[in-house]
């Protein structure tokens, strides 16, 4: 499990009873916008600092109709396909990974957006697995001691504008 923290104060999204059942499935859905006939971006995030832009993001997409979809991916191992590991040759064998019903109702959309608040190989079950015909990764460049967890953010070329620009490029080239 990927362990991200912060020293700054955060929000908390999810109750222990979700963060609970996140570890075990390997994500939980923070957030869908309600249905329409817009297209679907679905941002799936590892770490909680660099959910402040990509709520932002949301923002600005369902302003220009852009349906939206957060997922905060807390166990990215669970996330792969069994045959994507060799979890069957090990002494205490764990071989509980999210169904292939489970990851859609997750991760499909018209577009999939993996976001890090750290390494990118935390991305790489999503990556590997999804079957969005656009999808790409957003992950931290470089860490920087700043004043607050936007400028980070913004240094990292992770700001709510330039996901949300990301999305939407992604999504015009799907010609939705």
């Amino acid at each position: 499990i990927a362990i991200f923290a912060s020293k700054s104060p955060l929000p908390v999204r999810t109750t222990f009873a979700q963060s609970r059942r996140a570890i075990e499935e390997g994500a939980v859905m923070l957030y869908q916008s309600a249905a329409t006939s817009g297209p679907l971006a679905v941002f799936a995030v590892t770490g909680d600092m660099v959910l402040l832009p990509v709520f932002e993001a949301r923002d600005e997409l369902e302003k220009a109709g852009v349906r939206v979809r957060i997922v905060s991916v807390v166990n990215p191992r669970r996330l792969y396909r069994p045959s994507d590991v060799a979890w069957d040759t090990v002494a205490e064998a764990d071989g509980n990974f999210l169904s292939d019903d489970g990851f859609r109702a997750l991760f499909h959309g018209d577009a999939l957006l993996a976001v890090s608040g750290g390494a990118s190989a935390t991305l790489e079950p999503l990556l590997l697995r999804s079957q969005a015909t656009h999808r790409d990764a957003l992950s931290w460049k470089r860490g920087e001691t700043t004043a607050s967890p936007k400028e980070i953010m913004d240094f990292n070329g992770m700001s709510g504008a330039a996901i949300a620009a990301r999305a939407k490029q992604m999504l015009d080239a799907k010609n939705i």
